[in-house]
Parts: structure tokens; sequence; C-alpha cells
């Protein structure tokens, strides 16, 4: 499915298909938080090594299927899948944007 999403957001989407951390982190904020299933992670070091060794080492990678803004924040949703438990998992992505720069991303896996 193609989504037409905003630049930082299908940046992020597309450097995550490929498990390229530099290209995932290139739109945060220096001091953006990512929040993973109600765990906050602050600023990009911070935000890097999560990334690294929650996606990356599992090689997670989201395919929304769905996208739609709601209050300002762009809101994806679709299957994950990896070398982990579970896979594929279904999940939420919220992102809210400062214009080109990600503030906040929030991650939320289905139960």
């Amino acid at each position: 499915m193609s989504l037409h999403l905003p630049k930082p957001i299908a940046d992020y989407i597309e450097a995550n298909r490929r498990l390229d951390l530099d290209g995932m982190m290139k739109h945060f904020a220096p001091d953006a938080v990512f929040i993973d299933n109600g765990k906050d992670f602050v600023g990009e070091d911070a935000i890097a090594k999560m990334l690294k060794d929650e996606a990356i080492a599992v090689r997670a990678v989201f395919e929304p299927d769905s996208f739609r803004e709601e209050d300002g924040v762009y809101v994806l949703e679709g299957p994950a899948h990896g070398d982990f438990p579970g896979s594929p998992l279904r999940f939420t992505y919220r992102f809210a944007m400062n214009g080109n720069t990600i503030r906040t991303l929030e991650t939320i896996v289905w139960a």
C-alpha cells in the first residue's frame, strides 16, 4: 500500500526498512522523546541506543498500512516483523512534529 506520508516520517519508515540507524535518527530533534510502550527515551543518544538494542538487533521492520492525522499528530498503524517473539505484531506509531523535525514518537503494540 502506498501511503502519502510527510517526508520526515517517510524517511524514518524507509530507513527502518533498511535497518539504517543513522537514517532513522535523521529527523529527530536533539531533545526528542521516543515513548516505546510507555517507557520514555529522551534525547538523541537514548533514542539511538534504544533503536539499536530493541529494533535493529531483532531486525524489527514496521510496515504501515494505514495513516491518518489526529489533532496535529500523524498516526500510522501496521505490522512489524522481525526476529522477536510473536512476530509479526501490530503497532500504532504516533509522530508529533515541529516542522520537519520529529519531537515525539510513541509506539504502541496491540495486545
